[in-house]
Parts: C-alpha cells; sequence; structure tokens
C-alpha cells in the first residue's frame, strides 16, 4: 500500500477540522531532515490543512512570524536555534499555540525536558505518521482554535452530539461522566480502529507514562456497562493490543 493510500484512509477516519470561518488548520513542520519534514507535511495536506515546512531554526521563527500557524511540529537538534529555542520565539508573538516535539532524542528525562521547556507533545524518531497525525489533531482541537464541522458522532445505532453531550443508543438515552464520555468521544472518532490503552491515556487522560493501563481498563467497563448491557456488544478487547468501537451486528 503507497503512502498516498494510508494518508487517504486516515484523512476518512481523522475528525475533519478548520476554523469556525471555513479556513483551513495552518500547521509549521521544522525538521532539518527534509523527506520526515515532507512526511508530515503531506500527511497534513490530506487532512486539508494548509502546512509550511522550514529546515532551520532561524527562518521557522520568521515564517511563523508572518503565517501564524495554529499547531507547530519542532524537531529537537536544528541548525540556527534548537527546537525548544524556537518554540520559546514563537511563543513571543503567538503564546497560545500548541507544539509538539518529534526528535530522534528518546530518553525519558528527554521527554520530561521537551514538556518542562514548553512542548505540549513528545515522539521520538523512527515514528508511525499515523500517530503524530491523530495526536496533531488532537492538540489542535483541545488548543480550542478549530472547528469540527460535525456537532454529531455516530456509530451504528450509538449517536453523541458532542455540544449538547447528549449519548444515545437505540434512541434511549445514556447518562456518563465527563471522563466517561470524552473516553466514548475517542471511541467514536475512531471506529473500528483498534486503540491502545497508551493512545487512550494520551488522548482522555493526556498522560502516556507507563504504570496507568489500569485506569483504561477501569473505565472501559464503566462505559460498557453503561453502551453494551442488555445490548449487542460494541466495545470489544483485542488481546495485547487495546480497544475497538465497532457497530453491532
Amino acid at each position: 500500500m503507497t503512502a498516498h493510500h494510508n494518508f487517504a484512509a486516515l484523512a476518512g477516519v481523522l475528525p475533519k477540522l478548520s476554523h469556525p470561518d471555513g479556513a483551513p488548520i495552518r500547521a509549521l513542520v521544522v525538521d532539518d531532515e527534509p523527506m520526515l519534514a515532507d512526511l508530515v507535511a503531506m500527511g497534513l495536506r490530506m487532512c486539508n490543512w494548509d502546512v509550511r515546512v522550514s529546515h532551520d531554526g532561524i527562518d521557522a521563527v520568521e515564517q511563523a512570524r508572518a503565517f501564524a500557524p495554529d499547531v507547530l511540529v519542532l524537531d529537537w537538534m536544528l541548525p540556527g536555534l534548537e527546537g525548544d529555542q524556537v518554540l520559546a520565539k514563537i511563543r513571543q508573538h503567538y503564546p497560545e499555540v500548541p507544539a509538539l516535539f518529534l526528535t530522534a532524542k528518546d530518553t525519558v528525562e528527554d521527554r520530561i525536558t521537551g514538556l518542562v521547556r514548553g512542548g505540549d507533545d513528545y515522539v521520538t524518531k523512527p515514528f508511525a505518521i499515523e500517530e503524530v497525525l491523530l495526536r496533531l489533531h488532537r492538540l489542535v482541537q483541545r488548543s480550542g482554535a478549530a472547528y469540527q464541522d460535525t456537532a454529531e458522532l455516530v456509530v451504528g445505532d450509538l449517536t453523541m452530539n458532542v455540544e449538547t453531550r447528549e449519548v444515545t443508543r437505540g434512541g434511549d438515552p445514556i447518562d456518563l461522566t465527563a471522563t466517561q464520555f470524552e473516553l466514548l468521544r475517542y471511541l467514536m472518532e475512531n471506529p473500528k480502529v483498534v486503540l491502545s490503552r497508551g493512545q487512550i491515556l494520551d488522548n482522555v487522560w493526556h498522560y502516556d507514562f507507563a504504570g496507568q493501563a489500569n485506569i483504561v481498563e477501569l473505565y472501559i467497563s464503566y462505559l460498557r456497562k453503561k453502551i453494551d448491557a442488555g445490548r449487542e456488544p460494541m466495545i470489544h478487547t483485542v488481546r495485547g493490543v487495546g480497544y475497538v468501537l465497532r457497530p453491532a451486528i
């Protein structure tokens, strides 16, 4: 399967984001490896984002001032300025812009340093482009910069209105706590996609360090009691991998 086909399939799963006026989401991708930068940019353009690419820290700061990005993808080790320095200078003009560090620095200490110095997320090389695109979409959603072009998510007979926070299955209302709602929303935004415990932790609880997977299992059990009890199950466990939401047969 070609990269283009992979991107096309993923673009159909990712939430379709734009500015409230319909303008595309703007992303600045900064990496001194042109092939990697182009790979990320290609994936985001398949999602109809407006993407600029830079291979130099000083050039990235200059581009950002004119481009006003909604999200940054930053390598840590760059010519001119390092990634954390680039982020600090860009945030002098755009203090709220979220940033994802995409770097070969892969120790726990590196990850913590990246987050302490202002990164909102951290992915190490080599990386799966699908994961990077998912994380960038979530960053933009959490930042409040984007409008999701539908307020209603539908998987089989399960319906969620993300604005009114009403959930029904087969027309029957389902009451959820705030965390249960966010977990179900993440599952419904990725129907038929097997999501690991780490991905769920990162996207619902916003951290992904080891030792906390039990909280995912606990909240999945809560959701099953409310979503699947007395009905054909929709939430399935994929042993050794994670969980998936599928329409009931």
